[in-house]
């Protein structure tokens, strides 16, 4: 198991700054072994102890610890391409119709269409509800943000030097701090860009060549990615290297990484039906 060394982040409560030890502590929970998937590519988790797994080919499951399977849809496949909004509904994107869905009552609702762009990724923002999606047309690619209601309001695709910003976004999440935090392939690279679409950093990993699949941030603001070929690397909210928190000798081709309001941690990967969970962190 990767380094367990504690990390002491500056955290503000109020007009005062406190600070306190962030431990690391990976310890694993509990392994789920999903039914109807090749692989856990992607995890989504709901608050009712339940959540989603897509496979590389077609297929998103709903299940339960009890591995049942509570829900089942075909799609065009992919890989970041759902997430679960606060509301409990899931929201998928559906590459080949060029439609963004939502289930609600489990009933499949269109949310809204992409135009002639390809949904790659989706995120649900945790901090106002809007719906952030990775997208790619030819050969451009961009972010855009939709309202609740699928409304476009937003499109980010260059910096303020007119560089192209993205490549291949194919994993997506939002930082603490309203940041977007696109995991891109294309690039290889993470790439950042604050909540008004201004260019942050990229972050084009530690010594090796860089595959980045899944990301997640955790409430203080670290951005959590996985390395496909090495590891998940823990950066701090400003895409500095804090360090390794799995190694190739914890974990085989890891590809996706969430996280629960219990400061759980939820690992997937492209070889096996298996998700895992670990205690991530605690206060000491």
């Amino acid at each position: 198991m990767a380094s367990s060394n504690p990390l002491k982040v500056q955290v503000v409560r109020g007009r005062e700054g406190t600070e306190c030890t962030l431990a690391l502590s990976l310890r694993t929970l509990a392994e789920f072994r999903v039914p109807n998937v090749c692989n856990a590519f992607h995890v989504s988790l709901e608050k009712s102890n339940k959540f989603w797994v897509s496979d590389t080919v077609d297929s998103l499951v709903q299940t339960n610890p009890e591995g049942a399977v509570l829900n089942r849809i075909r799609t065009s496949g992919g890989e970041g391409y759902h997430n679960v909004t606060d509301d409990e509904n899931l929201i998928y994107a559906d590459r080949m119709m060029k439609v963004i869905n939502k289930i609600k009552e489990d009933k499949i609702k269109k949310f809204t269409k992409t135009g002639d762009w390809e949904p790659l990724s989706i995120h649900s923002s945790r901090i106002n509800g809007d719906i952030l999606v990775g997208m790619i047309r030819g050969g451009e690619a961009k972010v855009t943000r939709y309202n609740k209601t699928g409304r476009e309001i937003q499109n980010i695709q260059k910096d303020n030097k007119g560089e192209t910003l993205y490549v291949y976004p194919h994993y997506i999440t939002e930082n603490i701090n309203g940041d977007i935090c696109t995991s891109d392939i294309g690039k290889q690279a993470v790439v950042v860009v604050d909540g008004l679409g201004n260019y942050r950093f990229s972050y084009e990993g530690y010594e090796t060549i860089f595959s980045p699949y899944g990301i997640c941030t955790d409430t203080v603001g670290h951005i959590l990615v996985c390395d496909y070929k090495e590891a998940v690397y823990l950066l701090d909210q400003d895409g500095h290297f804090l360090q390794h928190i799995f190694t190739k000798k914890d974990l085989v081709f890891p590809c996706s990484v969430c996280l629960d309001d219990k400061n759980n941690l939820y690992m997937g990967n492209a070889v096996t039906e298996i998700v895992k969970m670990y205690k991530y962190l605690h206060w000491v």
